[in-house]
């Protein structure tokens, strides 16, 4: 690492004290596409492409590229990286043909609920009990929690999505394992479970009817 731990968590006391209270804008468009999915709407899989678009260029536009890129040069790549994922998100949700975006009842939708809790309430009080404190402690927003909350969501996306768009997801909750055991983030550890779990559900299951072609 190009950084030690005590710089890697200066940066988000630097990045949550000059966004602040955006963090909570962040979580309150994420709760929206979720009230939208259990209500079934019409709209909810349009809206939540649109949602993940944008947490996705906030994660590299102001994460990395005004914060993380002090401390660690790959995160120019990593910015640029992350607003690939957004242009496809974008791509999904405004095609002809709908994304649809609803809870399911089956196991899939019950591990796609875990992880959106996760991402939005649990992150931060498993952080808590590891003894970081805010400002110093990642929010919603940044990589880790957004990649958490964006497999959850694609767990609950049907028909099934073309492949290309978990393959950022998956490669980010790489690197980001590695850092969290050199770094001590054990609220990271979340995104190591999801895309274990999430990343061969959405790549394997329910190919026979996909946007791939659409």
């Amino acid at each position: 690492m190009p950084f030690t731990a005590g710089e890697f968590f200066e940066v988000f006391r630097r990045y949550n004290e000059a966004v602040w209270p955006l963090q909570f804008l962040l979580v309150a468009a994420g709760l929206v596409v979720v009230v939208l999915a259990i209500r079934s709407h019409r709209n909810a899989g349009r809206i939540a492409m649109l949602v993940m678009a944008l947490l996705w260029v906030w994660t590299g536009v102001v994460y990395h590229f005004a914060f993380f890129r002090h401390i660690n040069p790959a995160a120019s790549l990593f910015g640029g990286v992350s607003v690939v994922q957004a242009a496809l998100f974008v791509w999904l949700g405004t095609r002809e043909k709908r994304v649809t975006v609803r809870v399911r009842h089956d196991g899939v939708g019950a591990t796609g609920a875990l992880l959106i809790l996760y991402a939005l309430v649990l992150y931060p009080v498993v952080g808590l009990l590891a003894g970081h404190r805010y400002p110093a402690v990642p929010t919603f927003g940044v990589p880790c929690p957004t990649t958490i909350f964006t497999l959850g969501l694609l767990l609950w996306a049907e028909p099934a999505l073309p492949r290309k768009v978990v393959i950022i997801p998956a490669l980010w909750s790489g690197i980001a394992t590695v850092a969290a055991v050199q770094l001590g983030v054990p609220e990271d550890f979340g995104l190591t479970i999801a895309a274990m779990i999430a990343v061969p559900i959405i790549l394997f299951s329910r190919r026979g009817e996909t946007l791939a072609t659409a």
